[in-house]
């Protein structure tokens, strides 16, 4: 299933990536060139024909047969599936040897097929390695891109040029310096030697530790990530920048300093968590993109480990990720720290003097069994209670009189938005969605209704505020700023078939992480596969799969349904949304987006909220649309917001006031 970036002169694909964006937030580039792409080696791609349509999926059962068929050994790994390489010669005819031995270094994914040989950084994807099989038979060496080494060498060199202007930050000028530096980025406790250790540095002119990316292969240098502080009031931000572009760098630090032997691992979210664990004598390493995503081409450097320790974070979204990432990594051998007053991430365990290794004996298996009890889940409840506004979801920023209703969004939930035909539903949801985004929730968009390059200029113009036609030399900047943003679109159009959607969104999630998904719509769902079943039970079946996939892949959906057709004159309800009762039996949210027809003028539109699992608040709240931003935002005049639920207690008890010793009337 090929994915490709959203960039004029690309293939489409069966998913349009936009996502580069850092894993907290990110400054200007502090590159004195234009950073390079990955630096990891494909073979050339013109031997293999170009498919008209997507690249057809692969079962781990088929990759096996196909191993065997062609007398190609392989040892079952955790992630991926374990055969001597097909890029180093003489090592294809040798015998089994254990996992993890030199032979035994290209790795196949389990899930995707997809490939990487860490001897010689060759990777591609199944039909890719097929092919390589086919050339290697017919005695062809396999050949690497000479468009690709072009851009291992741009993007090494611009590394240089920083790593050359940095110093060793145990070699400032003086010690008042270095503790200054170093207090500032509250690593005083990390010793100089483990900084050493790392190669840690500071670049002076943009104020910056610098951390290193060395190749597993030859320990040349492939790129950087740059951190540095700001602060704003009492809270302070870590800015990073990396060369390569962030979806590109695929580092996982402190790499080189794991031995061979080590089968225990603990795996951080950031680079001065990994520095705390390693001091402690604990192996560890740090994600390039921290709680955000695990790239796949990550897993096989993953393998050697039989148990993995996920110490993420200090927050809830830390623990959300922990979990999802498990599953990647095979959560037979995967426990988790759970985030506490007492467990906070691993560089505040050094600074307050805490117990690093009772704190990881009271990691949580990842695994458990079907049924378990309160005692399992004690923990977890605490936590729950004792974090209410992190459990509540993240906060929209646009719409802040929705979150005193929903409270936030949560991942595992299924919400169902519906309104009035050309009432703007595609827009709202589309800012709604874009609000997320912006902080950082890796969403999916799927439009069946209205093609991408129009989604991706409705957002565009929501993302920066103004009509960019008139400006059109402000483009650029703000394609680049939203380009950066982890958003992706599916390339459907028009009527699908429900299994393939779904199963475009499950190898998302698996690739790129994804935390929130937009359907829009589901009537296009119910295509020529359900003309033989009755329409109801056709979108009843529809609607129970996007809820099973909500929950199993802990991702928020978002789907939109249009209603039945109503009078105008009346407001849509709950029981509008064109079905059965299924949908919103089975939604955690509904939400409804009402517009009131006025004799002159455009209608005044409001968001109501009718169903709130979380906590049963609901109410409806005034909107005001900007047509030169195409944007949405809670109206500003007296209307308050009204709390329906309150409202109709008022209602009830003056009912009961005003029925005592009342007569009927005749």
């Amino acid at each position: 299933m090929a994915l490709v970036p959203l960039r004029p002169g690309r293939a489409a694909g069966r998913l349009l990536p936009v996502f580069c964006g850092g894993t907290r937030s990110k400054g200007a580039s502090l590159s004195p060139g234009a950073p390079g792409r990955l630096g990891q080696r494909r073979y050339k791609k013109d031997v293999l024909p170009s498919p008209e349509g997507p690249a057809p999926s692969v079962s781990v059962t088929e990759i096996r047969q196909y191993l065997r068929a062609h007398d190609i050994p392989f040892h079952d790994g955790y992630s991926c599936l374990h055969t001597p390489s097909l890029f180093t010669a003489g090592h294809a005819d040798q015998p089994p040897q254990r996992a993890g031995s030199a032979p035994y270094t290209l790795f196949i994914d389990k899930t995707t097929g997809s490939f990487l040989c860490t001897a010689t950084l060759a990777e591609g994807t199944w039909q890719d390695f097929q092919a390589n099989v086919e050339l290697q038979h017919r005695g062809i060496p396999p050949a690497s891109s000479e468009e690709m080494e072009e851009d291992m060498r741009q993007a090494s060199e611009d590394a240089r040029c920083i790593w050359d202007r940095a110093l060793p930050l145990w070699e400032l000028l003086d010690e008042e310096e270095t503790n200054k530096t170093k207090a500032m980025f509250g690593i005083s406790l990390v010793s100089n030697a483990t900084l050493k250790r790392f190669g840690v540095r500071y670049l002076r002119t943009a104020k910056s530790l610098v951390f290193p990316w060395f190749s597993p292969r030859n320990a040349t240098l492939k790129g950087l990530k740059l951190v540095r502080v700001e602060k704003k009031g009492n809270t302070i931000a870590y800015l990073e920048e990396t060369l390569p572009r962030i979806d590109s760098y695929h580092n996982l630090f402190g790499l080189p300093l794991i031995g061979c032997r080590d089968t225990e691992l603990v795996l951080t979210g950031w680079e001065l968590d990994a520095l705390a664990l390693h001091q402690a004598g604990v192996a560890s390493l740090a994600l390039p993109r921290g709680t955000t995503c695990l790239p796949p081409a990550l897993l096989p450097y993953l393998e050697q480990f039989k148990r993995i320790t996920l110490w993420l974070g200090e927050d809830l979204r830390s623990w959300e990720a922990a979990k999802l990432f498990a599953r990647k990594l095979s959560l037979k051998r995967c426990s988790l720290v759970r985030p506490g007053n007492l467990q906070p991430r691993p560089l505040e365990v050094l600074n307050q003097g805490l117990n690093f290794t009772k704190i990881l004996r009271a990691a949580l298996p990842a695994s458990h069994k079907s049924i378990i009890s309160f005692r399992q889940l004690r923990e977890e409840v605490f936590g729950e209670l004792a974090n209410t506004e992190q459990v509540a979801g993240i906060k929209w920023v646009r719409f802040p009189e929705l979150n005193k209703l929903l409270k936030g969004h949560r991942r595992g939930e299924l919400t169902v938005f519906t309104g009035p035909t050309g009432s703007g539903k595609t827009t709202f949801i589309s800012e709604y969605a874009l609000d997320l985004c912006m902080q950082g929730v890796c969403t999916l968009w799927g439009s069946f209704e209205i093609n991408n390059v129009r989604l991706a200029k409705i957002m565009l113009t929501q993302f920066a505020g103004r009509r960019l036609e008139d400006q059109l030399e402000l483009y650029d900047e703000w394609a680049d700023r939203f380009e950066d943003l982890p958003l992706y679109f599916m390339t459907f159009h028009g009527q699908q078939n429900i299994k393939t959607v779904i199963d475009t969104m499950q190898h998302a999630v698996y690739m790129y992480d994804i935390t929130h998904v937009i359907i829009d719509n589901l009537q296009f769902m119910m295509g020529q596969d359900h003309l033989s079943v009755d329409r109801l039970i056709a979108q009843d079946y529809v609607v129970g799969a996007f809820r099973k996939f909500a929950t199993d892949n802990n991702c928020h959906i978002t789907l939109v349904i249009h209603p039945r057709k109503e009078d105008d004159e009346k407001e849509l309800q709950t029981a509008s949304i064109f079905g059965s009762a299924k949908a919103s039996q089975e939604a955690d949210n509904v939400l409804i987006l009402q517009e009131r027809k006025l004799t002159s003028g455009p209608g005044k539109r409001f968001l109501q909220v009718s169903k709130n699992r979380f906590d049963g608040d609901v109410g409806i709240f005034p909107l005001e649309f900007s047509k030169t931003s195409l944007t949405f935002s809670s109206s500003k005049s007296k209307s308050r917001l009204k709390k329906v639920k309150e409202e109709k207690e008022l209602l009830a008890k003056k009912a009961l006031e005003g029925g005592v010793g009342a007569s009927k009337k005749p």
